[in-house]
């Protein structure tokens, strides 16, 4: 990204140290707070499997950064009383990379593999025989003197995590038994992941400073928990430990997140389409040129929670801002006819 955000659903430096995240993250699926459906259909598949002693069928996640996909992955292990081995697409740069972790897996285990859609086509090749035959051909040598050797795999669950699930290829999408997609979280959610972070963090957070702080969250679980720590950190400076309403605000308004959750790029965002572009129609590389950001961080970064919240409208003429995001930027909106708005999820 081309800066860091408090608020930023992406993983960041900033993380916790291990110990703490793992305290801080559901062991079971009963404790995994929202997905309701995801949670039931999953938990069929992990009874099913654990009963026969079989492995989980290779599953598909998606949906935007933060919501839970790496947890499930541990949690699905847990039930499964197997090992989880965590990597990423851009980690598995070339095959050798893939097959050393193949091969030191137990049977039953799980390989989960983030940002999938980044997998490198060579790399990828060697995943379709691993998925379906349990077995990896892997060359040895070249020219001459190339041979293939064989290696078979013992019984794997594969569960790959993706933002984009447009960019899969199709065979390798098809491969995935089990497809799920991941939504932002409502705010009773949220509240309550709040409620048993602080509980964890020997935190004596009120009601009220949990519902405060779940509004600000973006629907993302990993925001929530990146301000309730900084909540925390405000709090032991600045006032002696106390908790409540006003000490998240004040907490909040430093890091400059509004109530709503929106922060300086967000609001820039929003000034620039309302006052610059006369709120739209425009292409986001327009947007982007002027305020000096890259267009790809605003389409990953700022639009996924302001189309969410109707703040903007993407449409075939380009980015718009609605009435609701006028009001909250405090822009005067301009009317456009309604044709504007046959809506194209596509890019400009």
């Amino acid at each position: 990204m081309a800066r860091e955000r408090l608020i930023t659903a992406e993983a960041t430096d900033e993380e916790p140290t291990s110990a703490i995240a793992a305290s801080l993250r559901p062991e079971r699926l009963v404790d995994y707070v929202g997905q309701r459906d995801l949670k039931e259909r999953l938990s069929i598949a992990l009874g099913a499997a654990r009963d026969r002693g079989e492995a989980l069928e290779h599953l598909l996640l998606h949906g935007p950064p933060g919501l839970g996909k790496t947890t499930l992955a541990h949690i699905s292990a847990r039930e499964l009383g197997t090992k989880a081995y965590v990597t990423s697409g851009p980690a598995l740069s070339k095959a050798s990379d893939l097959v050393g972790t193949l091969t030191r897996m137990e049977s039953r285990d799980i390989l989960f593999i983030d940002e999938i859609h980044r997998l490198p086509p060579t790399v990828e090749e060697y995943i379709y025989p691993a998925m379906e035959d349990g077995r990896i051909d892997f060359t040895v040598d070249s020219g001459m003197h190339a041979r293939v050797v064989t290696l078979d795999l013992k019984p794997f669950t594969l569960i790959g995590a993706t933002t984009r699930p447009g960019l899969l290829s199709q065979p390798l999408r098809d491969r995935f038994g089990l497809r799920h997609h991941l939504g932002f979280y409502a705010e009773r959610e949220l509240a309550e992941i709040l409620a048993r972070a602080a509980e964890r963090l020997e935190m004596a957070l009120p009601a009220d400073a949990q519902a405060t702080l779940a509004a600000r969250s973006r629907g993302t679980p990993r925001v929530a928990l990146r301000l309730l720590r900084r909540v925390r950190d405000f709090s032991h400076v600045r006032a002696n430990g106390r908790l409540g309403t006003s000490i998240v605000a004040d907490a909040l308004e430093l890091e400059g997140v509004d109530p709503r959750g929106l922060d300086a790029l967000d609001r820039s965002y929003l000034r620039v389409l309302g006052e610059i572009y006369e709120c739209g129609p425009v292409g986001v590389e327009a947007i982007a040129a002027s305020m000096g950001e890259d267009a790809g961080t605003l389409e990953d970064v700022v639009e996924p929670y302001l189309l969410q919240i109707g703040f903007v409208a993407r449409t075939r003429q380009g980015r718009c801002l609605t009435r609701l995001g006028a009001t909250h930027a405090g822009i005067s909106f301009r009317e456009r006819t309604g044709e504007l708005f046959s809506s194209d999820p596509g890019r400009d």
